[in-house]
């Protein structure tokens, strides 16, 4: 299916979702959301689908956030349960995101990359979650994921000034893992991809789902003793027999996803 505000570009177990409103700078109205909403169901739902890769259209930006001029044009308001970009309130999806941030990442755009697995930025990549500067607040997870994600004073430090920071300060804060040129920026992702999609899917889900449910506890030991349904259907799975079967035999496994 076509969509206006996005393309989807599917490779195997692959899928490239690319925001697209260049001239708008990649940010979102509710129109947006909506197909958005569509594209990220249609992906937890195909069990052919193991990653995503979301990234912008064009080299000015990832996403310059929500898009304030539809709204002062009067364009109408609308919410999506799955929240911005039919991602950032998705708290179930088990499979890995990872964001390719070409250029600007402000506001609901950077709320977008915090909440994607990995972030792989090219150089001239910038952040921030500038609302405080025009009375508004990250509502979309940027004020729960950065502190999880880099540390409370160093998340403050971004959030109480509203300041950019580069791609290469942002590798050194700890919330994006590589940074690369612009060119070798979608190259790169889909080298992340292929070493996770060398990996079980059923692993894959099970790692992402334990790590982030595991959060939850105060302690490490709290947290193992736990009884996760990802590890019960890991246990399950074709993908764990398939596993130690082809290592034994000294062969590349053929991965089910089930």
């Amino acid at each position: 299916m076509a969509y206006e505000f996005a393309i989807i570009e599917k490779k195997e177990h692959l899928w490239i979702i690319t925001l697209n409103r260049p001239e708008r700078m990649n940010a979102l109205h509710s129109p947006a959301h909506k197909e958005l909403d569509e594209i990220f169901n249609n992906f937890q739902k195909d069990n052919e689908a193991w990653v995503a890769i979301v990234t912008g259209s064009g080299d000015r930006a990832f996403s310059a956030g929500n898009d304030l001029k539809y709204q002062a044009e009067g364009g109408k308001m609308e919410s999506v349960p799955s929240g911005f970009a039919g991602l950032t309130s998705r708290y179930d999806l088990n499979k890995p995101i990872i964001a390719a941030v070409n250029g600007v990442a402000m506001g609901g755009g950077f709320e977008i990359a915090l909440a994607c697995d990995l972030i792989i930025a090219s150089d001239n990549a910038t952040f921030a979650l500038p609302e405080p500067k025009v009375g508004l607040a990250a509502l979309a997870g940027g004020m729960h994921r950065l502190p999880r994600q880099i540390g409370l004073k160093r998340a403050m430090g971004m959030m109480l000034t509203g300041r950019t920071v580069k791609a290469s300060e942002g590798k050194d804060l700890g919330f994006v893992n590589e940074v690369v040129s612009q060119e070798e920026l979608l190259i790169r992702a889909e080298e992340w991809a292929e070493m996770i999609m060398e990996c079980s899917p059923v692993s894959i889900r099970t790692t992402k789902n334990v790590a982030l449910d595991g959060l939850n506890f105060s302690s490490i030991e709290e947290a193992m003793n736990q009884k996760y349904d990802s590890v019960i259907s890991l246990f399950k799975s074709e993908d764990f027999v398939e596993g130690p079967l082809a290592f034994s035999q000294k062969r590349k496994p053929d991965w089910k996803g089930k």
